[in-house]
């Protein structure tokens, strides 16, 4: 295939979807390692003295249509994947991990790194050029540059069967996700279910050809069975099965990938001289230590529980007296939590869903940061994309500069992998002068519009929309030199904060305001509705907070520790579950080979970072409420202090130089009224 023939090897600045076909990708990848080898070995090779210019910035502006082509592969392997596109994934991230070893291994390289590095203090850098110098040499040191040949060997093996296990997982829980289906034909067996969760349910069932009711393990689906289906079989069902996932012994099985992947990793830290992979991992996080992780979560873990124990004993209390529930299960949780939450505030969620229609919660979004930020979105229909569902839009500064290209994809489909996430398409520099603006996506898993409905989200999905659409601004907002420091290219203990925070104003009556009105009749949001949704904010938080604390404490025992003696992963695992669990173990559930976040994602040793980051998040939307949710001048001093800056100084600097202080902690606490 030449050149010409193949749209991936053409310098694009949109990304081409419609022109690229899955044979495409591999001869795509096998061109492009090699010309960023050659970029390389030509800054490996230069006979110049070293210098920051030849050498450090050389080597961060390498590489870059591969960066774009990886962006766009790996994007579609989350959100249109299918069997050909996976195999080719496994086929592919040997090749780009070799390659990434090649440059971190090259002592050409590192010699030349390491020089400038040693001359830093002659060197008139500004603080983001110190900061690219300094991850530049902390990139080599932590990959292994300065092991013994036969240890670089040695690493490059564990880094290759890495890249190949951790796809392995997240394929073995997509096609577990997809595999099951409750198929429903009576409909005394629907009782409880909202109108719009049984339409959504007869969409399905007709798409697949069958008749009745069809729910699967997508959390649209999923989530709305399990809060409302009175049928306490079914719902035991459901769990069971979700909870079973890449856990039964067949093809899908993850237990031993979730061994090998944990085993891998702390062998790797262990090469490099850490003495677990949580070592390594935080000396990059704002936390810095698993011993402060752990006080940390053990200090929440403290505040929580008793909250927590009286939540769930009124709880299981409430069932008792509703149904005669003496067995109290998991599945029962979401039900009764539900049904308890609508007695004391008389609120659900199909009362509310009425009011947040998706396109009018994303209106209210794109209005929120018009008003903090001053951007504008111009909604087009001539940017290429790789679904019909995929909407795109211009986004304006308010000088009326274009700052960035939005994609926003919001619908469950076989291709696309449960839950929601921020992503880019192309990072945000600027080079000779020009400032290179980025291309952002937001994905979620919203329900679907139906024949008589549009899509309407619960409370929940419209914190998930502001929450990633505060990832987004991160990335639309970048304004470094640098594609490496670049929006969110931050700690991963701080890269919550701008989502988190934003969830903040889905509370505020100002902000609901602005969007949720009937889908039928125009009306506003009640005060009534909004004094109650202020009200349950609460609402059982003493559990919400032990869960993530629960999740937090699993992701430091995988790698926190030596996890060598670990043989058996659902009894390692009911250790942790054991002291944060209030209802009975299901011996056909695992959560370790279904925890993506940290063993497909970028969470391993660090999933704290959400609880880390609701201190933060907490503390500075105390500062908005104090100058005026809307207060523009507090928005832009966000937006030039936090959004804009991207990983270019650590994070607490750029904290303060925002709040003017370091944060503090007793604003979560009262916020959760934990106090």
């Amino acid at each position: 295939m030449s050149q010409t023939d193949n749209p991936l090897l053409i310098p694009f600045d949109l990304a081409p979807f419609s022109k690229v076909k899955n044979e495409h990708f591999i001869p795509a990848f096998e061109q492009l390692i090699s010309e960023a080898r050659k970029e390389i070995e030509a800054i490996a090779n230069n006979k110049e003295i070293p210098t920051f210019a030849n050498t450090i910035e050389a080597m961060d502006f390498s590489g870059q249509q591969l960066d774009r082509v990886s962006s766009m592969f790996f994007n579609l392997n989350s959100a249109e994947t299918n069997d050909e596109i996976q195999e080719i994934a496994q086929e592919i991230s040997p090749l780009l991990t070799e390659f990434g070893n090649d440059v971190t291994l090259n002592p050409e390289l590192f010699q030349r790194v390491k020089a400038v590095y040693d001359s830093k203090n002659t060197l008139e850098l500004t603080p983001e050029q110190t900061t690219l110098l300094e991850n530049a040499y902390k990139g080599f040191s932590r990959n292994g540059a300065n092991l013994n040949d036969k240890d670089k060997a040695t690493l490059r093996e564990i880094d290759t069967k890495l890249s190949k296990l951790k796809l392995t997982y997240g394929e073995n829980l997509l096609a577990e996700t997809n595999g099951y289906e409750l198929h429903i034909q009576d409909e005394k067996d629907l009782s409880g279910l909202p109108e719009g969760v049984k339409e959504a349910a007869a969409q399905t069932a007709k798409a697949s050809g069958a008749e009745g009711w069809v729910f699967t393990l997508h959390f649209p689906s999923y989530g709305p069975f399990m809060k409302y289906a009175d049928n306490r079989e079914l719902r035991q069902k459901m769990a069971t099965a979700y909870g079973a996932r890449a856990f039964e012994k067949n093809d899908f099985n993850n237990e031993e990938n979730t061994l090998q992947i944990a085993k891998l990793r702390h062998q790797r830290a262990s090469l490099l001289g850490y003495e677990t992979h949580a070592h390594f991992v935080l000396e990059e996080r704002m936390a810095m230590s698993p011993t402060k992780v752990n006080e940390f979560l053990n200090e929440m873990f403290t505040k929580a529980k008793p909250f927590a124990k009286k939540e769930f004993d009124e709880l299981a209390l409430f069932a008792k007296e509703q149904d005669g529930i003496t067995d109290f299960q998991k599945w029962d949780s979401s039900y009764y939590a539900e049904k308890l939450k609508k007695k004391l505030f008389n609120l659900d969620d199909e009362k509310l869903k009425p009011y947040f229609k998706l396109e009018n919660v994303i209106e209210g979004a794109f209005t929120l940061a018009n008003k903090l930020f001053g951007l504008t979105f111009k909604k087009v229909t001539n940017i290429d994309t790789y679904h019909p569902d995929v909407e795109t839009y211009e986004v304006y500064d308010s000088n009326k500069e274009l700052i960035s290209i939005f994609y926003g994809d919001y619908f469950p489909r076989p291709g696309k992998r449960n839950g929601a996430w921020m992503t880019s398409y192309k990072s945000q520099q600027i080079v000779n002068g020009k400032n290179d603006r980025p291309h952002i996506s937001n994905v979620c898993n919203f329900t679907k519009p139906t024949d008589t409905k549009p899509s309407l989200l619960t409370f929940d999905e419209v914190t998930t929309l502001f929450h990633e659409f505060g990832h987004g601004l991160h990335g639309m907002l970048a304004n470094t030199t640098y594609p490496s420091l670049s929006g969110t290219s931050v700690f991963w203990d701080f890269v919550e904060l701008p989502s988190q925070i934003l969830e903040n104003w889905c509370y505020e009556k100002e902000c609901l305001d602005l969007f949720a009105k009937h889908y039928e009749t125009g009306e506003t949001i009640p005060m009534e509705f909004v004094e109650k949704i202020k009200e349950s904010a609460n609402f059982m938080e003493g559990l919400a907070t032990l869960r993530q604390v629960s999740f937090g404490l699993l992701d430091m025992s995988w790698h926190g520790q030596n996890p060598e003696g670990i043989t058996n992963v659902k009894a390692h695992e009911r250790k942790t579950f054991d002291q944060t669990s209030f209802t009975p173990d299901v011996a056909e559930n695992c959560m370790s080979v279904a925890f993506s976040h940290i063993f497909n994602g970028g969470y391993s040793s660090g999933y704290y970072s959400y609880k880390w980051a609701e201190v933060l998040d907490a503390d500075a939307f105390a500062f908005f409420k104090e100058k005026g949710i809307f207060d523009r001048e507090t928005g832009m001093s966000f937006a030039a202090n936090i959004l804009s800056k991207g990983g270019t100084e650590h994070p607490m600097k750029l904290y303060k130089r925002f709040r003017g202080q370091e944060p503090n902690p007793d604003a979560l606490l009262e916020r959760a009224g934990l106090k």
